[in-house]
């Protein structure tokens, strides 16, 4: 009978501090977690600024100014710097990637919740944005092997987070512009810009750049070629929204990029 009582009154105690229990069971996880982070052997950050894009081969004329031939093997790139690029291409590509960018610390764990919930629950290929980071996706694409294990994941947090303290926020969005791909063998926003319209990328309007920053998440199935293209003018319109959302653009500039007829160069052979 006593000990009835006793598991009783211990019952009781529980139901009526099951807040502070289930913090204290979330601490104790969370320091589990924290721990077993701390145990895994990260990739070196040192050498990241001095490490080697791969580009393409560019043989020109004697001018220098006529493009002859780009020897590629399954990589067309041309480093641009950030200052070279349109700020409408590098505000559309925050503004569909990750739109906390200049605010977070390399990761947004709200985003990735966000994310998930959002493709639980719609099951939409188009919409949202994904949960990583831009500096997330430039640690996965630059560091990182690619699997899909938990300890992966977490790697990804803390190299983000370290990149952070390493790099400006305008020099890791310059590495995500360069090493992103847009379709085939296009890799980076200069060859993007010149495959495509055949221009530089600081000459872009607006909705070609909204073009071009809703590729990569899918470049195959969003090519302006291929048999998706109003799953692409959807979510072109998506990228414009996000930007005026973000209020990167005005409402009149936002009118004007929905209705403006942008002409893609043929597709190379």
């Amino acid at each position: 009978m006593k000990q009835h009582l006793k598991y009783l009154k211990v019952w009781e105690w529980v139901k009526h501090h099951h807040l502070l229990t289930a913090g204290a069971v979330g601490l104790i996880l969370a320091s589990c977690i924290v721990l077993w982070g701390a145990s895994l052997r990260l990739p070196d950050l040192n050498s990241f600024e001095d490490r080697i894009f791969r580009q393409s081969t560019k043989i020109f004329d004697r001018t220098g100014e006529v493009l002859l031939f780009d020897v590629h093997e399954n990589i067309r790139r041309t480093i641009v710097e950030i200052e070279d690029v349109s700020i409408n291409m590098q505000h559309a590509a925050i503004a569909i990637e990750d739109e906390s960018f200049y605010d977070h610390i390399g990761v947004d764990v709200r985003a990735t919740i966000r994310a998930v919930l959002y493709n639980v629950l719609s099951g939409d290929p188009l919409g949202g944005q994904g949960g990583s980071t831009i500096t997330q996706q430039v640690v996965k694409n630059a560091l990182l092997e690619p699997d899909k294990k938990i300890s992966r994941k977490i790697k990804e947090w803390a190299l983000a987070i370290k990149l952070e303290g390493t790099l400006s926020k305008d020099e890791i969005l310059e590495i995500y512009l360069n090493e992103t791909p847009y379709g085939g063998s296009i890799y980076g926003v200069k060859e993007a810009t010149r495959s495509y319209f055949g221009k530089e990328p600081d000459a872009v309007t607006i909705a070609e750049a909204a073009y071009l920053a809703a590729m990569p998440q899918a470049p195959t199935y969003f090519s302006p070629y291929g048999s998706h293209v109003d799953e692409l003018e959807i979510r072109k319109n998506f990228v414009l929204q996000k930007m005026l959302d973000n209020e990167f653009i005005t409402e009149d500039e936002y009118a004007d990029a929905l209705v403006e007829e942008v002409e893609f160069l043929p597709r190379e052979n």
